[in-house]
């Protein structure tokens, strides 16, 4: 995932397409994507004000301010980490394993560093049918929450 999302990639994603599902099964596929099938893309012809080459945005507790991003997300072994950038310097861990279809609590208040993630459900109020989504133990110490 870390190769595809991070390293392959020149500069940036417009969007992120079904090609992430590729090694999934057809039956969470069909019911991610209704049955279809389209390519991630990359941001191509990106015209920077100097005229120089476009390069990758570098985000540091600095640069996150000005470049008014609301979510961070951090790829580990064991997840991905899920940052509030309004709220928090840190964030929870939801595992790999979390079944995609669980619909997660979107407010950025509810993403404390201290917590585990918030209000997950089944979408559709139904259970998911592989495996079950169950709230991922936090992974190492707890880490301080440091605010901005």
């Amino acid at each position: 995932m870390s190769r595809h999302l991070i390293d392959d990639v020149a500069v940036g994603w417009d969007e992120l397409g079904t090609d992430l599902l590729d090694d999934a099964p057809p039956a969470l596929v069909t019911a991610l994507t209704g049955g279809e099938h389209w390519p991630s893309r990359t941001l191509d012809h990106l015209i920077t004000p100097d005229g120089s080459p476009p390069v990758r945005m570098s985000v540091t507790d600095t640069t996150a301010d000005e470049q008014d991003m609301q979510w961070g997300y951090v790829l580990h072994k064991e997840g991905v980490e899920v940052i509030s950038l309004l709220h928090e310097d840190i964030g929870p861990i939801v595992s790999w394993s979390t079944d995609p279809r669980t619909a997660f609590n979107d407010h950025p208040a509810a993403w404390s560093s201290l917590d585990s993630p918030p209000d997950m459900r089944a979408s559709r109020g139904r259970q998911p049918q592989s495996a079950p989504a169950a709230a991922p133990a936090k992974v190492g110490a707890p880490r301080p929450a440091v605010r901005r």
